[in-house]
């Protein structure tokens, strides 16, 4: 399982979730109660339940770099061209726009 801290500016939106049965994006409650909460996306409209997809949001895809960088990515960090979840969480921390990714840090021994 892989899970991503989605920051929308500088606040945590919410969760993204990749497991077995595909993906999961939910925002978080505090985010919600902000006095102004703004959507990730158009197609992520502000809601408390979660998202649910097979495959990866276009939304976050469409974060994923493409042609030469992406080449360049994969080649220097090792990265699986098939992982999109892997390849979304190495290279979408400082995106162009509002909207950033960053892996959940877990300590399991």
């Amino acid at each position: 399982m892989k899970e991503a801290n989605v920051y929308m500016h500088d606040n945590l939106a919410g969760l993204l979730i990749e497991d077995e049965n595909g993906y999961r994006f939910q925002y978080s409650r505090a985010y919600l109660e902000l006095d102004d909460p703004e959507p990730v996306s158009l197609t992520l409209p502000l809601t408390k339940d979660a998202y649910h997809s097979p495959v990866l949001f276009p939304f976050f895809d469409g974060l994923i770099p493409e042609g030469w960088l992406l080449d360049i990515a994969e080649r220097n960090w090792k990265l699986n061209p098939r992982d999109r979840m892997g390849i979304l969480l190495a290279t979408c921390r400082d995106c162009i726009g509002a909207v950033s990714i960053h892996p959940v840090e877990t300590d399991r021994v």
